[in-house]
């Protein structure tokens, strides 16, 4: 993250965003590799709400005054995606209870997301070079 200052926090969140969708983007890339591997429980990456509970926490939160304090409930930096598994308890077939379809929409809404975040953030650098140009 910057600390010129420029960035506020819409950007710095669109950059997080645009970090854990890509980590998401390889936890269900992986698991489209792996459909055909006997016991693979597929995973998926939560970060939503840790997202959400930091974006609400921005400002609101105790503030550190000396260095070697520490950091009270953290913001958008201290958000990590958690990888949860869940496997096959079907006892069914050999394990691997990945689905193709769900794992193709999956694919495709992250993908959307990732683009939204990463036009967004090309909307605000691109307002922040106008006003860097004199508005020419």
């Amino acid at each position: 993250m910057s600390t010129l200052g420029i960035f506020d926090k819409t950007g710095q969140l669109l950059q997080k965003v645009m970090d854990l969708r890509q980590q998401n983007q390889d936890v269900i890339a992986s698991n489209i590799a792996n459909a055909q591997t006997p016991g693979y429980a597929p995973a998926r990456l939560q970060f939503e709400d840790a997202l959400a509970g930091a974006v609400g926490r921005d400002g609101q939160g105790m503030a550190t005054t000396h260095p070697q304090h520490l950091p009270v409930g953290g913001g958008l930096d201290q958000v990590q995606g958690k990888v949860m598994r869940t496997p096959d308890r079907s006892g069914l077939g050999d394990g691997n209870n990945v689905n193709l379809d769900q794992e193709m929409i999956g694919l495709a809404e992250n993908q959307i997301l990732f683009e939204a975040a990463a036009q967004m953030l090309n909307k605000k650098m691109g307002l922040l070079k106008y006003a860097a140009q004199d508005g020419r």
